[in-house]
């Protein structure tokens, strides 16, 4: 379905779900990508003027193709947190088909919205509560750039007031790795900000690498923000383990194989393929990093290798 097809009259979301979206993303900064837009389908669950499930489901998938595609985010996560949205809501469709009453539907439906965002919430403790021995007294860390998941993993650790020192890449496309810095001195962290160019020269002295993920994809890999697959490499090339840290609902089906196989929404913002004619010209947001290069990551279904993210990607999806 295409996204002017999406935002048409004739598909009565409810909601103007662009804005809906901007919003949610503005006032509650601490929501990742992925369970901002899962809020936002749940606007339209309620709000929408569907008479059949069908109708639903068609309404539900334009709605995240409108913010897969017109907002300046993270399109892989806002991908993945619908898919996997749409799936828990539909469970037992045969079931849900012998309602008279469409609007008991929708009732069964909301309820099981909010259970997976109750679910959802869970997440990040359990990644907290597993990376925690690994986060240990006088270890040195690289963090690249800003992740919420990480960072929560961390101001949980902190509780324990270990010495660590942690080196954060500044993030030079966004400059994410400010706020990050800013965040991690104010929980009383030593803190070191670094050049993206310098991670190279940084980490023989480091322990370990830590970072999150927009999208877990089926190869183990992950799509990141931009660097993520520079490190990855200097890592392995210094023998130094790569710890990913990220929610089971960023797991997305999608089997790249190179920088290459990632689509353009992935690459870059919407505003960005909207203004530019030469997308050549224009430098990515993310990369892929292939499974080689990752040692496990911690997500709150457990501590997974990256050969075994496929498995669950099956039991999360069928």
């Amino acid at each position: 379905m295409s996204p002017a097809l999406a935002t048409s009259p004739s598909q009565d979301l409810g909601v103007d779900v662009l804005s809906a979206f901007q919003t949610v993303l503005k006032t509650q900064p601490e929501l990742s990508i992925a369970m901002a837009a899962i809020r936002v389908l749940m606007q339209v669950l309620a709000g929408c003027r569907a008479g059949t499930i069908q109708e639903l489901v068609e309404l539900l998938r334009a709605a995240t193709q409108v913010m897969k595609c017109k907002a300046d985010c993270s399109s892989t996560s806002v991908v993945s947190g619908g898919e996997l949205f749409l799936r828990f809501i539909t469970l037992a469709s045969e079931a849900l088909e012998q309602e008279d009453n469409f609007e008991n539907v929708r009732k069964i439906m909301m309820e099981r919205g909010e259970q997976f965002l109750r679910k959802l919430s869970e997440s990040r403790p359990k990644i907290a509560k597993l990376s925690a021995p690994f986060l240990r007294h006088g270890t040195r860390v690289l963090v690249h750039a800003h992740s919420k998941c990480v960072f929560e993993s961390l101001k949980e650790v902190q509780k324990t007031n270990p010495e660590m020192h942690l080196y954060i890449t500044e993030s030079s496309l966004d400059h994410h790795g400010h706020e990050m810095k800013k965040s991690l001195d104010d929980l009383g962290f030593s803190t070191t900000l670094i050049l993206d160019a310098s991670i190279g020269y940084i980490l023989g002295k480091m322990d370990f690498v830590l970072m999150g993920a927009e999208g877990v994809v089926e190869t183990g890999g992950i799509i990141n923000k931009i660097g993520s697959y520079t490190i990855a490499l200097c890592a392995k090339a210094l023998n130094k383990p790569v710890y990913v840290l990220c929610e089971s609902f960023k797991f997305v089906r999608f089997y790249p194989l190179s920088q290459e196989d990632l689509p353009s929404e992935f690459k870059f913002y919407a505003s960005t393929l909207e203004k530019t004619k030469d997308i050549e010209s224009e430098h990515p947001v993310v990369d892929y990093t292939p499974p080689s290069l990752i040692t496990l990551l911690f997500t709150d279904l457990g501590i997974l290798t990256p050969s075994a993210v496929s498995d669950e990607l099956i039991k999360l999806y069928l």
